[in-house]
């Protein structure tokens, strides 16, 4: 599978997170994402971790836990002082902005001013919607934000946040290329994880539209809830054929920090194509 040739492990900066680096392949591309509870701090240190372990890391940079243009310059020096050249800006979950900055686009252009270092910035997609903002609004600041960092003479993507739904991530992709957005995408994909860790980590962090997906199609979680019910090639195989076409370009694996069987599962799956190939 040409998606699997350069997954992404997305680690989350709580205890768990060692051990996940102990088992990260070497030389991964790790997204790190910034807690609400740990705070911005926690990513910055997880991140120097996972760069001194000789991996490439995209820190989450979470807008509304950004206190201001000062903290904005400060993890600007902080990006080259680690040689990081890719970032992912997120809105963020935080009820109320530490500083001034209500969204990723506020925060990005700040960003944009300073002496960064950065050669790509990410911005998360939902295809399933959001929680608290309405599509209209999802839509207009996606564009937006890609735009003004293409503007900016950076490169630019999108991450699919978690769906389990393959054909609505196709329509939903299908309706954003007709509206002129062209950046390539990552595909959010569940790794190899527990199905109740799944449930539980997924309502915590806030993928609720998408979990209701499971809910309204009781087949579906009867599945995933099954020993072996739930195998992330699923979402995999259902989008692969459209992958070029749709200008997807990899996956982005929810690791929920249990990197060692999704790293397996990933490894086996290119092996096998690999040796299908060659029959």
């Amino acid at each position: 599978m040409s998606l699997l040739s350069h997954p992404r492990y997305e680690i989350i900066p709580l205890k768990s997170a060692q051990q996940a680096l102990v088992a990260m392949p070497s030389g991964s591309e790790v997204s790190v994402t910034c807690s609400p509870a740990k705070g911005i701090g926690a990513t910055i240190e997880l991140t120097e971790q996972v760069v001194a372990a000789g991996h490439h890391c995209v820190p989450h940079i979470s807008a509304r836990m950004v206190e201001g243009r000062e903290h904005t310059t400060r993890l600007a020096t902080a990006f080259r002082r680690m040689g990081v050249s890719e970032l992912f800006i997120v809105g963020g979950d935080q009820p109320e902005p530490l500083g001034p900055y209500r969204d990723g686009l506020s925060f990005l252009r700040d960003l944009l001013e300073t002496d960064h270092g950065l050669h790509t910035i990410g911005f998360p997609s939902y295809p399933d919607g959001h929680a608290l903002i309405e599509r209209g609004p999802l839509h207009d600041a996606l564009h937006a934000k890609t735009q003004e960092t293409l503007q900016a003479g950076l490169r630019t993507f999108i991450s699919t946040q978690m769906c389990f739904d393959p054909q609505l991530i196709e329509g939903w992709l299908r309706h954003e290329r007709a509206a002129g957005l062209d950046v390539p995408v990552h595909l959010g994909v569940p790794g190899v994880i527990d199905k109740v860790k799944l449930m539980t980590m997924g309502a915590r962090l806030g993928i609720g539209s998408s979990l209701r997906f499971l809910k309204k199609n009781r087949a579906t979680m009867g599945r995933l809830l099954l020993p072996g019910g739930y195998e992330p090639s699923m979402l995999i195989n259902a989008l692969e054929p459209q992958a070029n076409e749709l200008n997807i370009v990899g996956l982005h694996l929810f690791t929920f920090n249990e990197v060692e069987a999704t790293a397996a599962w990933a490894e086996s799956l290119i092996e096998a194509t690999a040796n299908a190939g060659t029959r």
